[in-house]
């Protein structure tokens, strides 16, 4: 029970030093609705100031995510420590009625460590550590979106045995995310030599032409080399926010290396408008 004390204490201070330097953010919550709140590292221990608000999540087996709901009353902070040692500190406030149903919590809204970082002859340098912030946030949120099972509409096409298929066009913060499956449904290995998508314009006026731009993604997660025959794969395209208007539209070009079986797929700007 001290050691528990001590701790709580020592994360106390920390924060409390915290707040000297960092404007907190303001999670809004309420009785009838769980908001969602996923963190880069599961979470060892979740911290309220007041019996208002709740904040939960599996103490047996960590898990990346918590929930917070909220009774009337006066706002308070919401404290979050991640496995790692990672503190999250945030200002909660109860609000009848929610824009906000989910919050994914970058690394770098960390406002420290629970422990300091002490360097050591040995240096442990993880994969992790090596990429920005940034990156590290499209990794999970990529990794959150190929464990849903939430599709935007059916947005599939078919060529000698394999299927190119957009599962769903997310939006989160500035970009666009693209679930993308391939499915290889004949008897040859389908190897990948490019998958590109382009914004396509109709040109206007007696001699109809077609303009195509390509765009670079963000960032790429899990793109394959090779699809085996027979198996399927799923993977994420971030793209950087666009929209089109109604004589546009997105096309996904996939190729194959040393072979013919191409395919190219219209994505509506319906979709693209409007993305989960």
């Amino acid at each position: 029970m001290r050691t528990l004390f001590l701790i709580f204490i020592s994360l106390i201070s920390t924060f409390v030093k915290a707040q000297t330097d960092t404007v907190l953010d303001t999670i809004y919550a309420n009785d009838t609705k769980n908001v969602a709140l996923f963190f880069p590292e599961p979470i060892r221990q979740g911290i309220t100031g007041s019996d208002n608000f709740v904040f939960s999540y599996n103490r047996e087996k960590e898990q990346y995510f918590g929930l917070l709901q909220a009774k009337p009353g006066k706002e308070s902070n919401l404290l979050v420590v991640n496995r790692n040692g990672a503190i999250f500190s945030y200002i909660v406030r109860y609000k009848k009625h929610l824009s906000k149903l989910n919050y994914f919590i970058p690394l770098s809204n960390s406002i420290g460590n629970e422990k300091p970082i002490v360097t050591d002859s040995i240096q442990v340098v993880t994969s992790e550590k090596n990429i920005d912030n940034r990156t590290y946030y499209y990794q999970k949120f990529c990794s959150y979106l190929l464990n849903r099972n939430q599709r935007i509409g059916r947005i599939k096409k078919r060529m000698q045995g394999i299927v190119l298929n957009v599962e769903n066009v997310v939006f989160d913060k500035e970009e666009l995310y693209f679930v993308i499956q391939i499915e290889n449904n004949s008897t040859l290995d389908y190897d990948l030599n490019f998958l590109n998508l382009s914004i396509e314009t109709r040109q206007k006026g007696k001699k109809k032409s077609l303009q195509s731009l390509y765009q670079e993604p963000i960032y790429k997660h899990y793109l394959p080399s090779k699809i085996a025959e027979g198996k399927m794969v799923r993977f994420v395209y971030v793209m950087p926010k666009f929209s089109l208007s109604n004589d546009r539209r997105a096309i996904l070009e996939l190729n194959e290396k040393d072979g013919e079986r191409n395919i190219k797929l219209n994505i509506s700007h319906r979709y693209i408008n409007n993305p989960n």
